[in-house]
């Protein structure tokens, strides 16, 4: 990864350029071109401009450019060609990652071959899952997902499937988590779940002025918040079992602020409603007892 695409990593995402570092190399660079790589899948399912056509077909563009290890340049250049014919991403940092494509795949395709192929599987997959949910949106492209499985199957597209590949990461680069392999796998979705449900739960508001209405409308916001806080107890299971197989402080950390800090905002969404945002002194104080706990060689919790 280069200085500029850690850069571009800092515009897209303030939560995983704050937790992304905490990892160890070459995890660290692996997980940044993971992590753009669904951002660029995730710009062009939320491009609310764009007709829903438009959305799938460069959703459909991309899933083919990664569907080699490494990818091909034909794929590549065409996906491009497909989204320089539609009208600009409206996000100033979407338009720059998407612009930067090649250069975030050539990143990956310069690490190590058996990581490089695992994340691009993993991105086809969502990538794939995001173009049938658009297909599923109603002819001016607007998203309602109409009961609790619907939301369950899409948390586990766009978030579930990165819990599984994030695992299969750690036990390629950390053979000592083997004894817990059967554990962390079957733990590995509801991480990623239980922090995309607290995502949207926060987000409801801006994502309904885009057009998108993720919570079922018939769903009691009491048990949504139930089931947010079911899949955080689920993510902790999973930071306890690689904290408990010895897994790398850097992988341990990486995982557990995240669960921390959906925790708060899951807390202050349900006491101030969507859009609550987590103090930037709570976000430090929060790493800091983290900090503090590992140093003594235990969990915050």
């Amino acid at each position: 990864m280069t200085p500029a695409l850690y850069e571009l990593l800092q515009r897209t995402s303030r939560t995983f350029a704050l937790t992304i570092p905490l990892l160890e190399e070459p995890l660290r660079g692996e997980v940044a071109a993971a992590y753009l790589c669904f951002r660029i899948a995730d710009s062009l399912e939320d491009e609310a401009a764009w007709p829903k056509e438009a959305r799938i077909d460069a959703l459909e563009a991309f899933a083919r450019a990664i569907a080699t290890s490494p990818p091909l340049p034909a794929g590549v250049a065409d996906f491009l060609a497909r989204v320089r014919a539609r009208a600009p991403l409206a996000e100033a940092s979407c338009r720059e990652l998407v612009v930067e494509t090649e250069a975030v795949l050539e990143a990956l395709a310069g690490g190590d071959a058996v990581a490089a192929a695992c994340i691009l599987h993993h991105v086809r997959r969502t990538t794939v899952g995001m173009a049938e949910s658009v297909a599923q949106s109603d002819a001016g492209g607007v998203v309602r997902l109409v009961d609790v499985p619907a939301l369950r199957h899409y948390c586990y597209l766009v978030a579930g499937i990165v819990g599984e590949m994030l695992t299969e990461l750690f036990l390629h680069h950390e053979p000592l988590l083997r004894p817990a392999e059967a554990e962390l796998r079957g733990l590995s979705r509801t991480f990623g779940e239980g922090l995309q449900l607290v995502n949207i739960l926060k987000d409801e508001g801006a994502d309904a002025n885009a057009g998108r209405y993720f919570l079922p409308q018939d769903a009691p916001r009491s048990e949504l918040f139930r089931l947010a806080r079911g899949d955080l107890a689920g993510a902790r299971r999973y930071v306890e079992a690689l904290h408990g197989a010895g897994a790398s402080r850097g992988s341990v950390a990486f995982c557990a602020l995240p669960v921390l800090l959906a925790e708060a905002a899951l807390d202050a969404v349900e006491a101030r409603g969507p859009g609550a945002k987590v103090p930037r002194s709570q976000v430090m104080e929060t790493w800091s007892r983290l900090e503090s706990a590992l140093d003594a060689g235990r969990l915050p919790f």
